[in-house]
């Protein structure tokens, strides 16, 4: 019986995060100068799938399907996948600090997105999300190989990450500095700081199939990532493999975290943030812990977005400034809420 309840507990759960998300996408859809209701967002959308015309006219369908929806459902495919990937790293490294950037991957990013804008990289034919996916994974090789090098333990990972992290960042700064003029820097900068402006939806559905395919991994290691809570010789007692399964998710938590931040640019706390909370309502079991932070972390920067193309219009604020402003006071809040719990 209290089995059952539990499972009952969970489903209704997930039930009402899945409800929570669907009346934030539609609700979001509809703000901003141009007025569209919820039911204005319906009915484009199932035109678009087959139904009936919408009568809202070219440019109010196009507001919605071309500018709106596919802007606010990356924005939640960004905040669940890194919400997953900061609760992947967290228990994977046993460090409550650790969020999907750890591993320098955004730094790399950075690098090649600044490549093929200010260094004109690729000669034209690549573009900026295409630059800024092969400096991340050009990043992550690079922390693997040192890690390697330098022995594989978890602090060696983490180690490896922030040398990583540091050098393309450097690598950044540099080609910016001796090469961008204002106008470039200005916009490199306004990417860096995490950008939804952009968003179309071969974004949407690329960062949503990663999305996908890296939650079913990160699922299918989630008793594991329960046996890497209790340090990797309790997990390697109990049968895991312990440097397979590290390789696997940080590859998989890598490549997610590229596709997203060569679509959106580095959206920060969102990772950090978000899996605490998530650990706070639902416990520390991962089969509940990464659902939840994905579906956390979704309905977060849907609003966090919607507040940062808004607060200043017609000027809109870098979405990773909007997180940080929010994130911060939400992190304080659940370490003191931790620290009360402990005690």
């Amino acid at each position: 019986m209290t089995g059952a309840t539990a499972r009952a507990g969970t489903l209704l759960r997930a039930a009402a995060g899945c409800a929570v998300l669907l009346l934030s996408l539609a609700v979001a859809v509809t703000i901003g100068p141009a007025h569209i209701g919820v039911t204005d967002v319906w009915s484009a959308v199932s035109a678009h799938l087959g139904g009936a015309p919408s009568g809202l006219g070219p440019i109010r369908e196009g507001i919605v399907w071309n500018l709106r929806l596919p802007r606010t459902l990356l924005a939640a495919v960004c905040g669940a996948g890194l919400a997953l990937c900061g609760a992947v790293m967290q228990s994977l490294l046993r460090n409550p600090l650790a969020d999907p950037f750890v591993l320098g991957v955004s730094s790399g990013a950075s690098t090649g997105a600044v490549a093929v804008v200010v260094l004109g990289a690729g000669g034209g034919a690549v573009s900026v999300s295409a630059g800024a996916f092969a400096g991340a994974v050009c990043s992550f090789a690079a922390m693997l190989l040192l890690s390697h090098v330098l022995g594989g333990t978890t602090d060696r990972v983490v180690l490896s990450g922030v040398a990583a992290m540091q050098l393309f960042s450097a690598l950044t700064s540099f080609v910016v500095v001796t090469s961008a003029d204002a106008e470039t820097t200005r916009g490199v900068l306004f990417w860096l700081l995490g950008s939804l402006s952009g968003a179309g939806w071969t974004d949407v559905w690329l960062c949503l199939a990663v999305l996908a395919l890296t939650l079913a991994v990160c699922l299918a290691h989630a008793r594991t990532l329960d046996a890497f809570a209790f340090g990797q010789d309790a997990a390697a007692t109990l049968g895991v493999r312990v440097a397979r399964t590290r390789l696997v998710l940080l590859t998989a938590t890598a490549l997610l975290t590229a596709a997203l931040v060569s679509s959106a640019g580095a959206i920060g706390f969102v990772g950090l943030v978000v899996p605490h909370a998530a650990r706070a309502l639902v416990g520390s079991g991962h089969g509940r812990v990464l659902p939840a932070a994905a579906l956390g972390g979704a309905v977060f920067l849907v609003w966090v977005d919607t507040l940062a193309r808004t607060v200043l219009e017609p000027q809109e604020v870098p979405v990773g400034v909007v997180t940080s402003l929010v994130g911060v006071p939400a992190f304080v809040l659940v370490l003191y809420r931790s620290r009360s719990t402990h005690r």
